[in-house]
């Protein structure tokens, strides 16, 4: 995700976070005693966080940490460098902060991080986002990471196109339709999809729809608890509970512009940004980047309702970052004093505000962009899913999957494909 206003910010930024690096000196000093190393020299962490967008963000943060305190120096390491080989070589980070997903879970599952419990930072975690990481692993009952930054994901829309249309945003699955209806006869694409790229498929269609139509979490822990036993058949199965979801997904093909198989992300921002489409099955981060082109256009989100019922209505997130210690770390004292810093609200208001996400703590304060404002409510409510496409493991291409079935448009298939699939990793893993 880009931030779209960090160059605006990086006075004013650099100076909070330096004064505030400055006031966490010095009121750490009980935890900073304890953590040098012999000979009366720095501790030295190293600090994993390598997303791209923000790297710039977080050197300034470690550059001003270690310019405020004389006894723990961070390295930033902002490699992309896979994590898995560090683990079995013994030489994981001390601290990382980093984008949680099903791959990250399995160091929480396996036991291998420490248990974050005990810091009052854990305390200030909202509970229903902290649940977000258990809904991929848990380890007995511990705390083994705590979420930093929320991306909830909507679907994006031009402002001018619905006022010019006189097209309220949609609250229900027909008044979706009818929307996409109004914008086809002024001769608007009504839904700007993207196909060449795996993910974008998955990340829109595929999450968006299924999780306002059904309880996308609760379905996959029904699943798991199938062990070897599940297949397309089974009491519980995609063909069963995806169905609906699958055939309005092929539904919306018709209101999506026709070179979407041959469209990158790129190429969809760039389109978008022309203003000749009314709405985008995209991220926060694709905000930023349609502003690169055209920052004047007015934009908004919306969560996309897959129901009669805006109740059932709900938004994608994402833990876009998050915090953990590996037990393999010797330093643990050193990097929980800088994991402490990089909590201070100051410091993570300051983050989310630059990039269009939430905090993961209590009381947050509301996004303050109108871009991404209309997704508040849902978030407030923990109306929020983390999407189907993103408990799948590497070995479901599901991407793929789906790339194949907006072209056949044989839902039937494409379900019968993910429950054998489904199936067959279960037999091996469950």
């Amino acid at each position: 995700m880009r931030s779209t206003t960090q160059s605006q910010h990086d006075l004013s930024r650099r100076s909070l976070l330096r004064a505030g690096a400055l006031a966490g000196a010095a009121a750490g000093s009980s935890w900073l005693t304890g953590c040098g190393s012999s000979g009366g020299g720095r501790t030295t962490i190293r600090f994993l966080q390598n997303k791209p967008e923000v790297i710039g963000y977080f050197r300034g943060l470690v550059d001003d940490f270690n310019a405020s305190q004389s006894e723990i120096r961070v390295i930033h390491d902002s490699t992309p460098t896979p994590l898995v080989p560090q683990f079995v070589r013994g030489t994981p980070p001390d601290l990382a902060c980093y984008n949680y997903n099903l791959e990250s879970s399995n160091f929480v599952a396996k036991g291998e991080l420490a248990d974050l419990g005990g810091l009052p930072e854990a305390g200030r975690i909202d509970d229903n986002v902290q649940d977000l990481v258990a809904q991929y692993a848990q380890y007995r009952s511990q705390t083994s990471v705590l979420p930093y930054a929320i991306a909830a994901s909507g679907v994006i829309y031009n402002k001018d196109l619905f006022d010019e249309a006189g097209v309220a945003v949609p609250t229900t699955w027909s008044e979706l339709l009818k929307a996409c209806r109004a914008f086809r006869a002024r001769d608007i694409v009504p839904i700007r999809q993207t196909y060449k790229e795996t993910w974008t498929l998955s990340q829109g269609l595929f999450d968006y729809v299924s999780g306002s139509a059904l309880d996308v979490a609760d379905f996959y822990d029904r699943l798991k608890a199938l062990g070897p036993d599940a297949g397309p058949r089974a009491k519980v199965s995609f063909s069963r509970e995806f169905r609906d979801a699958a055939e309005k997904m092929i539904e919306l093909l018709d209101h999506t512009n026709r070179d979407a198989p041959s469209q990158s992300y790129a190429d969809g921002n760039a389109a978008f940004a022309k203003g000749r489409t009314a709405m985008y099955l995209q991220g926060p981060w694709a905000v930023g980047e349609i502003a690169k082109i055209d920052p004047k256009l007015r934009l908004g989100s919306f969560a996309l309702p897959a129901t009669e019922d805006p109740a059932d209505t709900k938004v994608r997130v994402n833990l876009d970052l998050a915090l953990w210690i590996p037990n393999a770390s010797s330093k643990r004292d050193a990097a929980e004093v800088f994991l402490r810093h990089i909590m201070k609200p100051a410091v993570m208001d300051t983050y989310n505000a630059e990039n269009l996400t939430w905090s993961s703590t209590k009381n947050a304060p509301a996004v303050s962009d109108q871009r991404v404002a209309g997704l508040q409510p849902y978030v407030d409510a923990a109306r929020f899913y983390q999407g189907a496409g993103t408990y799948l493991p590497t070995a479901i291409p599901i991407g793929n999957y789906l790339q194949e079935l907006v072209l056949s448009r044989n839902a039937g298939a494409f379900l019968t494909r993910l429950d054998n699939d489904w199936a067959r990793y279960a037999q091996r893993n469950l």
